[in-house]
Formats: C-alpha cells, sequence, structure tokens
C-alpha cells in the first residue's frame, strides 16, 4: 500500500537528482578556465592573421586583461582586418567561448579606435561583412581589443538555473493537469491572437514574428531587417536621416555601425523586389525614405 501510494509521484522522484545536478556549479565555468579559454582563441587568432600576412616567424605577445571581461594582444605589423571576424569566431567556438562579444582594433600610441565591428554584425551577415570591411588594413602597431558584453564567467551556472526552473515549471503544469484530471473537462484555450501586422504599399509586415508578405511570397526576415523595415514603414514618404536610423535600430550596439545601414537597406531592397508599389529611396549624404503608390 505505501509503494502504490508513492508510485504516482514517480515524475517528481525522477525529476530531483535531475535539478539537483542542473543547479550544480559547473567547474568549467571557474574565471582561471574562463581567462585560460578566451587567452588561448586570442593567441590563435593572432597566429593565423599574422601568418595570412605571410609572417609565420614573429613571436605573438602576451595576452592582457586589462578588465573583468576585456582581453587585448598586440600586433607590430599590419594584418588583414577582412580576416578578422572570421578567424575570431572560429577560434572563440574552437575553445567553447559562447559569450556574446564586441571588438576594436586600437592604435598603440594613443589607444584610439581605428576599426571595429559587434558579434552580430558578423553573425547576420551572409557574406561576413562587418563594419569598416574593406578599408585599409591597419599600418603600424595595433592591439586588438575583445570586449565581452556580459561577464565571460558563471553563465554556464545561470544556463542550469534557467533549466532548472523549466523542469519546476513543468513538474507544476503536471500536478495542476493532475488535479484537474477528474474536474470535468478541461476548458479549451482561447484563440491565439492575430499577427500584428504593418501594411505599406501591396506588402506587410508580421511584427511579431519578422515575416514579410510582399508579391505573395512569405520571406523570413533576421531581427535587424525586420527592425530597420518596421521603422521606415512606419513613417512612409518620410526621409529617415541616418543618425536616426542609427539610433532606432541600433541603440543596442555598443560599436559604430558604419556601412550596416546601407547593408541592410540593400538587403531589404531585394527582398520588396516583387512589390513595385514600394520602394527604399536613397537622398545622397542625408539618409533614406520608403516611397509608396508607385
Amino acid at each position: 500500500m505505501f509503494m502504490v501510494r508513492w508510485i504516482k509521484y514517480w515524475p517528481v522522484l525522477l525529476a530531483l537528482p535531475v535539478m539537483a545536478w542542473l543547479i550544480s556549479p559547473s567547474p568549467e565555468s571557474s574565471p582561471r578556465q574562463t581567462s585560460e579559454r578566451v587567452n588561448l582563441a586570442l593567441r590563435r587568432t593572432a597566429d593565423g592573421l599574422l601568418r595570412l600576412s605571410g609572417d609565420s616567424t614573429s613571436r605573438i605577445p602576451a595576452i592582457e586583461q586589462t578588465a573583468a571581461n576585456v582581453w587585448q594582444v598586440q600586433l607590430e605589423k599590419p594584418f588583414s582586418y577582412e580576416q578578422l571576424p572570421a578567424i575570431l569566431q572560429a577560434s572563440l567556438d574552437q575553445y567553447g567561448v559562447r559569450e556574446s562579444y564586441e571588438v576594436a582594433v586600437r592604435r598603440c600610441e594613443d589607444a584610439v579606435i581605428d576599426l571595429g565591428y559587434h558579434q552580430l554584425d558578423f553573425l547576420e551577415n551572409e557574406d561576413g561583412f562587418v563594419p569598416c570591411g574593406g578599408r585599409a588594413a591597419p599600418e603600424g602597431c595595433h592591439y586588438i581589443e575583445l570586449r565581452f558584453v556580459e561577464p565571460a564567467t558563471g553563465n554556464a551556472l545561470a544556463v542550469k538555473i534557467g533549466l532548472a526552473l523549466l523542469a519546476l515549471s513543468g513538474l507544476l503544469l503536471y500536478w495542476l493537469v493532475r488535479r484537474k484530471r477528474y474536474a470535468g473537462p478541461v476548458e479549451t484555450m482561447p484563440e491565439a491572437a492575430e499577427p500584428d501586422w504593418l501594411v505599406f504599399g501591396q506588402s506587410r509586415l508580421d511584427v511579431s514574428n519578422q515575416v514579410l508578405e510582399c508579391g505573395g511570397h512569405r520571406q523570413q526576415l533576421t531581427f535587424r531587417e525586420a527592425k530597420l523595415l518596421r521603422l521606415l514603414a512606419s513613417h512612409t514618404d518620410r526621409l529617415l536621416e541616418r543618425e536616426e536610423i542609427i539610433r532606432q535600430v541600433w541603440a543596442d550596439e555598443g560599436v559604430l555601425v558604419g556601412r550596416s545601414v546601407d547593408m541592410f537597406v540593400s538587403r531589404l531592397r531585394k527582398k520588396l523586389a516583387p512589390d513595385p508599389s514600394v520602394a527604399i529611396v536613397a537622398v545622397h549624404g542625408v539618409g533614406y525614405r520608403l516611397e509608396t503608390g508607385r
């Protein structure tokens, strides 16, 4: 009789050891090990950049941690800025560093930033283009600064706690369903709300789900594409200055976006091509305007 009483609680009994493991600290999340992995990733990046420039003998300086979430490596010779994003991302992936980051290329003599980008600039661009790409290679002594947007330690524990809360929510849902099992028919869930459509010309944008319907086709947009198109479509036939677009769409970025505006406008133009009634018009030196009614 005792065993029969406890069998009905088997989901709880199974979940408890799983939750205990989830909230237990992970040895990989220690600051020392994280620093070592970032150190190795930056050293691999510097080695790759020097080899691409034809230098396979120069000594790579020691990696310096200048703040809690900031690492630097100094390069005395010119290197390919075009290759930096791909090499750095591959190095971080190899050593299991997953945190979001910013990159700045600073001059050694005065620490002025010559070039820079955010990780999202690289990941959201299918061609690997980043701001300041295509410019001349940095001349003279520079150091590459890697700054993590959030602390690069303790994130594994935060993920485990989140999974533990998710497991706890599942147990709570199981308990509520079990309590209502004999209380009568389950109430039907209300119908999902209609998408939040923004209509312009003969096209429309589902703002919440980042879906564009244009020319009878449905296209999934990236977060940044949807944000930019929403801004333009909310101010049709009005000229928006570049500074305003950067402030509205890239306000959460910690580095200058450079040519990202032009790149994302070009991508939106291709996706709006099936609708002849709309066009994104550039006003040289000022900004962009979404025109309708053509």
